[in-house]
């Protein structure tokens, strides 16, 4: 069994969100075809195409139209799967890496739940960012703790991204 084959199916950490708030498109990719597929493009900048993260094409397990995907999709290898395929780390160890990042990950995602931050078809960044720009009663402990625990949960995950999966 391949890398690919063994971890992503586990993850989908590029696709839900959790790396990446959007993709580019490319320009071998064609927007036409990709949005009647299920992409929602929307501009980004002057001139280039985007889809949002999560991806609709998402299912929570695989990419629905992973033969067809954006360039920007296929080139991405994260940094766990290029350790798996050139031999410096186990399949096993890998995965043990992914469930680790998903539960930290989920503990964010339940923090901005808890903070009222519950629309989850938003990036998970700009939902980070969306709560803490609230106004914040500082008196209220209960709410001033929750940010604090927040924040501390999003820096202890993004340490984790960089390090295992962007690098």
């Amino acid at each position: 069994m391949t890398g690919i084959e063994q971890l992503c199916p586990n993850c989908g950490l590029c696709c839900d969100s959790t790396l990446f708030a959007d993709v580019e498109l490319q320009k071998r990719d064609d927007a036409k075809r990709l949005a009647k597929l299920g992409l929602t493009l929307e501009k980004k900048g002057r001139s280039k195409l985007a889809f949002a993260q999560p991806c609709a094409c998402f299912d929570g397990k695989i990419c629905q139209i992973y033969h067809d995907r954006p360039q920007r999709c296929r080139a991405f290898d994260c940094g766990l799967l290029k350790r798996v395929n050139d031999g410096r780390m186990t399949a096993a160890a890998a995965l043990k890496k992914i469930s680790d990042t998903k539960h930290r990950a989920e503990k964010v995602r339940g923090l901005l739940r808890s903070l009222g931050q519950r629309d989850e078809q938003m990036p998970l960044t700009h939902r980070y960012a969306e709560a803490m720009s609230a106004p914040m009663d500082l008196s209220d402990e209960v709410n001033a703790d929750a940010h604090g625990e927040l924040m501390l949960a999003v820096n202890d995950l993004m340490n984790r991204l960089q390090r295992d999966f962007l690098q």
